[in-house]
């Protein structure tokens, strides 16, 4: 097994509440858990940056492969199950949901500098942890970075990676209808305005959208989350080609058309001329950027895992 590397983290975000914080998250884990009829394993490992919580399904199942996934930013993995969205994975395969250091959850609020290699050593010794010698990454925006700052270092750990609207393949959209909708919630954290930011860059209703339920339980996380975390962790960038051609593994690009954070016909071009592993891309209209959440996708990487 390597030696784990150290990981410099100058950065900090944490919560104005800490037990208010873990109080609310445990609630909100358990309303999921209570809409899926399903209850999730919890591990803490000590990682690099600090404690860090990892959700689990069939981790028992030591036998089966195994599938590893980064949430995007502002959000947790658990995300990716509302609904019960993983079912078309949950027959075959270990999963074990990341709740990354430096994003508003149970997990320690370090983070690295974004641009270096921190993360994916960091991700890198996490798999160690969990005995895992190879795995499948799926990573959704903030999730994809880390999806490939993992392969990077670490290639032997990876099988295939998936990026659903990943941030690193090119910069955060200026676009006035993507600022607005995103800065509406941050200036005027009302749940109002989160319902909207989320109708409107998020989801794509009526095609993509999620129970009446599951949305009011995604709006509750990210209005606590904006009103009570303080963030101070870097933000997701554009990697540069150089970077991008550090990756090796079989990578595969889903997308939504309705992304207005990061615009899929851009993420495309620069995974097509950059990424020499890209083994394929899908489009999803009506589908927004928060493509993790569309039981459509899910099947999608279902199939490509296969």
């Amino acid at each position: 097994m390597k030696t784990a590397v150290s990981v410099a983290a100058p950065y900090c975000s944490e919560f104005k509440d800490p037990a208010r914080a873990e109080a609310f998250l445990g609630r909100w884990v358990q309303q999921v858990e209570a809409l899926n009829g399903c209850q999730y394993g919890r591990l803490t490992v000590p990682s690099l940056l600090g404690p860090t919580v990892v959700w689990t399904l069939n981790a028992e199942q030591t036998d089966w492969p195994a599938v590893v996934i980064f949430p995007g930013f502002r959000t947790v993995s658990l995300f990716w199950d509302l609904d019960n969205n993983l079912a078309p994975l949950k027959q075959k395969y270990r999963l074990f949901l990341i709740d990354v250091n430096g994003q508003p959850c149970l997990s320690h609020g370090a983070t690295p500098a974004v641009k270096g290699d921190g993360y994916g050593h960091w991700a890198a010794d996490l798999l160690r942890q969990l005995g895992l010698a190879k795995a499948h990454v799926l990573g959704a925006s903030f999730g994809g970075l880390l999806a490939l700052k993992l392969s990077q270092v670490a290639p032997e750990l990876v099988d295939k990676v998936v990026l659903l609207n990943p941030g690193c393949l090119q910069s955060f959209s200026l676009g006035w209808r993507n600022l607005y909708y995103n800065l509406l919630p941050l200036l005027r954290p009302t749940m109002g305005h989160v319902l909207t930011f989320l109708d409107a860059a998020v989801f794509c209703p009526p095609h993509h959208q999620l129970s009446a339920p599951a949305r009011q339980l995604l709006a509750d996380f990210e209005l606590f989350a904006i009103r009570e975390y303080r963030d101070r962790t870097p933000k997701p960038y554009a990697m540069p080609p150089a970077e991008l051609a550090r990756v090796t593994a079989a990578v595969y690009l889903l997308v939504g058309e309705h992304d207005l954070l990061f615009p899929y016909q851009k993420s495309v071009a620069v995974a097509r001329q950059h990424l020499r592993g890209l083994r394929g891309v899908q489009t999803f209209p009506h589908t927004g950027h928060g493509i993790e959440t569309s039981r459509e996708a899910l099947m999608a990487v279902a199939a490509l895992l296969e």
